[in-house]
């Protein structure tokens, strides 16, 4: 089942908590996951980012959430105590709790105007189901594919010697070839609007690859990919990189599953992936760094 909204969490730490006692963060995600009977599987979801659980990115929103609009105090790090204004909201509320009727306090408008604020958001989202983080990680994703989109456009319309240049300079980029003048001299033109050539595994030279570049529109069948699987030995590499700015077909990817050599396959949605990773043909514009409060230093010093 999917992880429910991080809203459908709002009432049941409430309900927790309701006894007036103190509880832990920890205490709270095993009762709320024992009762939705989430699987291990499920509390392993990840958010785009990967740096924290969906579950847990969720519970501890709504915690935040609801300390800011004072139904919650923290006693002490990662410990909670329900008050009088929780009690209230709970008893409104037992079902389900929504951010709208959190809404109602101003010091939770406050906060939650200020976070819309910071992140440049035009519009006040009383009803949203996402966490903040959750609506940034959509956002970035969004925005990422479109640049693709337009970076995969623009690949299309270069000229051959041109996408020599964005090959070379990728897998410079990448660590592979040691530098730009090596990479570029030992992958060259083929004529054909593709490239190939051998160039470094690292900048020592400890091991080749042969590199096969196609500016194609076709998608790319077994027959092309066996052939160069086959020229690997006549150029004494056990290694292949096969990029493509469209696609391969099931047969091709099938084939090179199944092979002794090592041969990778990059579409054009994987080129423009890596060339936006690497920051070829693309330019930074803006960056953000979330940052957490550090609750040990505020007890130490």
């Amino acid at each position: 089942m999917p992880i429910p909204d991080f809203q459908s969490f709002l009432a049941p730490i409430l309900q927790l908590t309701s006894d007036g006692a103190e509880h832990s963060t920890n205490e709270l995600r095993e009762k709320i996951a024992e009762s939705l009977k989430l699987t291990g599987e499920e509390l392993e979801q990840r958010l785009p980012s990967g740096t924290q659980s969906v579950f847990a990115n969720r519970v501890a929103w709504a915690t935040v959430y609801l300390m800011k609009a004072g139904a919650l105090q923290k006693t002490k790090r990662g410990v909670y105590r329900i008050t009088e204004r929780g009690n209230e909201l709970f008893r409104a509320h037992p079902e389900r709790l929504s951010v709208k009727a959190l809404n109602a306090f101003p010091e939770f408008v406050a906060f939650h105007k200020g976070y819309i604020h910071q992140n440049n958001q035009s519009e006040f989202k009383i009803e949203s189901t996402q966490t903040p983080e959750e609506e940034l990680s959509a956002a970035y994703e969004v925005l990422r594919k479109a640049l693709a989109a337009d970076v995969i456009d623009a690949v299309g319309k270069i000229s051959p010697a041109s996408f020599e240049n964005l090959v070379v300079d990728l897998l410079v980029a990448m660590g592979y070839g040691g530098s730009v003048a090596d990479a570029g001299k030992a992958v060259g033109r083929s004529g054909d609007g593709g490239i190939d050539g051998i160039i470094k595994e690292d900048k020592l030279g400890l091991d080749l690859i042969y590199v096969q570049a196609k500016r194609w529109k076709d998608s790319i069948g077994r027959p092309l990919v066996q052939a160069f699987a086959g020229s690997l030995e006549g150029f004494r590499a056990r290694k292949g990189v096969f990029i493509t700015t469209s696609t391969f077909t099931p047969d091709a990817i099938a084939y090179v599953q199944r092979i002794e050599k090592k041969v990778v396959l990059i579409d054009g949605k994987e080129l423009a992936d890596l060339m936006i990773e690497h920051n070829v043909g693309v330019t930074p514009t803006r960056t953000f760094t979330l940052k957490r409060l550090d609750s040990d230093y505020f007890e130490s010093v």
